[in-house]
């Protein structure tokens, strides 16, 4: 046992345990790798509302149902959110991390072409007062658009030099979730991503009800 004098009394040093959430120290990241619990999963949400969009769009397509439209129309607006959050949270951490919010890095500009994308996508929609001339537009511009999902977000980021974690040149980092933590924050990103997941189908649901109520008060 290790003791330390104070005032000629001798006082024993008791280890103490680490801290079960104590994140580890990951090279060129330390605490600012935090931001995953955050970034990565409104990242992932964007993604996933983007699918959806595309899903319901295939549907309408198929049945011609306007309910289809709106569900893919609530998708929509709600991916283009968590995309603007995904690219704030990731500008916070580039502040911090390289200097300043934007250097042009590969994934930077992938969301930033996304965003242009599907931002051109509620450009159409407010330009077409037909419903089903619109929804028929809007479902075949959201799977073209979705093509484009899978490049801009895992593959371009991975196969170009870029300061971004997990670009081609990245030798040290390497991607934080491919996993430099331990196991219970392993387990907190996975809860993270899973209540954020769930706050979005809640969000859904509501959008959807809202676009529907909407459309039948502007029919009366």
């Amino acid at each position: 046992m290790t003791f330390v004098i104070v005032a000629g009394i001798a006082f024993p040093i008791v280890p103490q345990p680490s801290n079960w959430y104590e994140f580890p120290v990951i090279p060129g990241l330390e605490e600012k790798a935090k931001i995953i619990f955050f970034h990565v999963p409104t990242a992932w949400l964007a993604v996933i509302a983007f699918l959806m969009a595309m899903v319901y769009g295939i549907r309408y397509l198929k049945n011609k149902n306007l309910d289809e439209d709106a569900k893919s129309s609530a998708a929509l607006q709600l991916g283009m959110v968590f995309a603007i959050l995904a690219t704030i949270t990731g500008s916070i951490w580039a502040k911090f991390t390289w200097g300043a919010f934007w250097h042009w890095d590969p994934r930077e500009t992938s969301i930033f072409i996304l965003l242009l994308i599907y931002g051109s996508l509620f450009a159409l929609r407010s330009a077409i007062e037909n419903e089903d001339k619109r929804a028929r537009l809007s479902a075949v511009y959201s799977i073209i658009a979705f093509l484009t999902v899978p490049f801009f977000i895992f593959i371009m980021p991975r196969i170009m030099v870029g300061l971004h974690p997990g670009s081609a040149n990245d030798d040290t980092s390497g991607p934080v979730v491919d996993f430099k933590m331990n196991a219970n924050m392993q387990l907190v990103f996975y809860l993270s991503l899973i209540a954020f997941t769930i706050l979005y189908y809640w969000m859904w649901k509501i959008r959807y009800k809202s676009i529907i109520i909407n459309e039948k008060l502007e029919k009366k």
